[in-house]
């Protein structure tokens, strides 16, 4: 895909989306840590309170702070059409985020309402500007970049429903609402989250970055078309299904995520063995992870239930970790190896007017030798721990030591990065 049509000259300041991606693998980092003295807790049930808090600082702390950034980034660019506010959305959503998911984590370990009242306020903080702001910036979007338009819409729709619910369960958790039905708000919550806000917004930056960044064709047409609509609309059925208690239409909501799952994931790799430029760097290699975490995934929301009732709890906790380590890690750490070097070398020849050969090009602000040191770590991290909920506790340990060393290595490289950039010259704001 061209770069034709992108606005560049809409683009942020280049410290506006890098304050969250050099916080997010900080949390990915105290996750793994953390997650160490409970391993039997979060091991043996994805319901316990400290699988909960952890899930947390991995899909609030990590997922969404990237995933904010890369928004308030891509919108006026890709779509033509700036965030309001933007760097008052982006103060009070960092913060948010940042506070809230600390507080929420907190609160869940320790099963303290207080704590979890001031995680619910802050969070608010940190989601709804941004929620109002994206939701501005997505109606005033150009129609050219309909394809893209279209997933981004439905992700956020898909937020606004993951975050009502999780302030709904934090309000039970903390004793202000009945816990009536918890476990089914529960499941609506990690579906809108994970199957919504997470798997469609990767498809609508997929759209653009996987033809412009790894040089391959474009996604087809009618598949870019129908498939995220085809995934919200599994999404609907399984809600209805969950509300109305009809198990036939929650099997074939569930039948329809695996196939967007593996449909997702076969036309990237398709895509991605056609791709033009023939060299295998580390942001291609975290995308294959990631591609081949969701063929991995595709059989299991229709099969779950019909497990063993023994097999459930590993097999949710296996699948929580494909998609969480496998597939949304993978891909977010591709994007950021491709994302923060190319807005370091953007916005310092902007700035100073260099000519090509003066400054650092994109290679040199992030080595590959740097990030394919990251990429072999977080992969022995991921296969070692996917095996973790069926086997005795402690044989997790090394591969949250692995992941922990995986998020600083990760942390370090985007540090170096944005040191070089200062170093030429470059201004954050």
């Amino acid at each position: 895909m061209s770069q034709a049509g992108l606005s560049y000259e809409q683009a942020p300041p280049y410290g506006l989306p890098l304050r969250y991606f050099l916080t997010a693998p900080l949390f990915l980092q105290l996750a793994a840590v953390a997650a160490i003295p409970g391993i039997k807790d979060w091991t043996s049930d994805p319901h316990t309170l400290a699988a909960i808090a952890l899930t947390h600082l991995i899909t609030l702390g990590f997922l969404g702070m990237v995933m904010q950034g890369a928004l308030l980034q891509m919108l006026p660019v890709v779509l033509g059409a700036p965030v309001p506010a933007a760097g008052w959305v982006a103060r009070l959503g960092h913060t948010g985020l940042t506070l809230g998911a600390l507080l929420l984590a907190a609160g869940l370990y320790r099963a303290q309402a207080t704590l979890l009242h001031l995680a619910m306020a802050v969070l608010a903080i940190g989601w709804l500007p941004f929620l109002a702001a994206a939701a501005v910036s997505l109606a005033r979007a150009r129609t050219m970049s309909r394809l893209t338009l279209i997933p981004l819409r439905l992700a956020w729709l898909s937020a606004l429903l993951t975050v009502a619910l999780g302030l709904w369960l934090a309000a039970v958790l903390a004793g202000i609402l009945d816990p009536h039905a918890i476990e089914r708000g529960l499941g609506l919550h990690l579906a809108w989250g994970l199957g919504g806000w997470v798997l469609l917004l990767v498809m609508g930056v997929a759209y653009q970055v996987v033809p412009m960044l790894q040089i391959t064709p474009p996604y087809p047409a009618f598949y870019a078309r129908w498939a995220p609509g085809v995934a919200f609309a599994a999404l609907g059925l399984v809600s209805l299904a969950t509300v109305a208690d009809l198990p036939a239409l929650g099997d074939l909501g569930y039948g329809l995520i695996g196939a967007s799952l593996a449909g997702f994931g076969l036309v990237t790799l398709d895509l991605q063995r056609r791709r033009r430029r023939r060299v295998t760097d580390a942001t291609l290699l975290f995308w294959r992870l990631g591609m081949l975490s969701l063929l991995a995934l595709a059989p299991l929301p229709a099969l779950y239930l019909k497990l063993p009732g023994e097999w459930q709890a590993p097999t949710a906790m296996t699948a929580g970790l494909v998609f969480l380590l496998g597939f949304a890690a993978s891909v977010v750490n591709g994007m950021l190896y491709k994302i923060v070097p190319f807005l370091a070398w953007f916005h310092l020849q902007s700035q100073t007017g260099a000519r090509a050969g003066t400054i650092p090009n994109m290679k040199e602000f992030l080595p590959d030798t740097q990030a394919m040191r990251h990429w072999r770590l977080h992969l022995a991290a991921v296969l070692w721990l996917i095996p973790a909920p069926w086997l005795p506790p402690a044989y997790a340990a090394p591969g949250l030591l692995l992941l922990a060393l995986s998020a600083h290595v990760l942390w370090r490289n985007l540090l170096g990065c944005v040191r070089l950039f200062r170093r030429y010259g470059g201004r954050l704001a």
